[in-house]
């Protein structure tokens, strides 16, 4: 069972960028796409970004097209989420999760970690 913590969350202002980490227990997170979510108060959790196992394909919604980044290093077993010129509507929890292979269809398929803050307010 691969287990996720999520982490690099805070308070930003208007503007501001943050850089979101997830680390994965486990040997065999490299084999496995990995995605992004964000949960707003009183809204579904939602689709933010994903990645293949390989780094060679990328997903975002496009809400966040051209403003965050999604990347992974597979020898520290940690996907990261870069986010710039973040707005106010950005806030939210923040979760990471395997997906299935297909980018094309987010399918997820692991378990929920706790999720990081994320505030932008100023």
């Amino acid at each position: 069972q691969v287990q996720l913590v999520e982490s690099g969350g805070g308070l930003v202002q208007p503007g501001g960028s943050l850089r979101l980490s997830c680390a994965a227990s486990g040997s065999i997170f490299s084999i496995y796409a990995m995605a992004w979510f964000r949960q707003a108060p009183g809204k579904e959790r939602d689709f933010v970004a994903a990645i293949s196992w390989s780094s060679g394909n990328t997903r975002y919604a496009d809400s966040v097209k051209g403003r965050f980044t999604i990347s992974r290093d597979n020898a520290k077993n940690t996907v990261y989420l870069q986010m710039n010129s973040l707005k106010p509507e950005d806030t939210a929890v923040y979760y990471c999760n395997r997906v299935r292979p297909d980018l094309s269809s987010i399918v997820v398929i692991g378990s929920w970690g706790q999720g990081t803050q994320v505030t932008v307010s100023s």
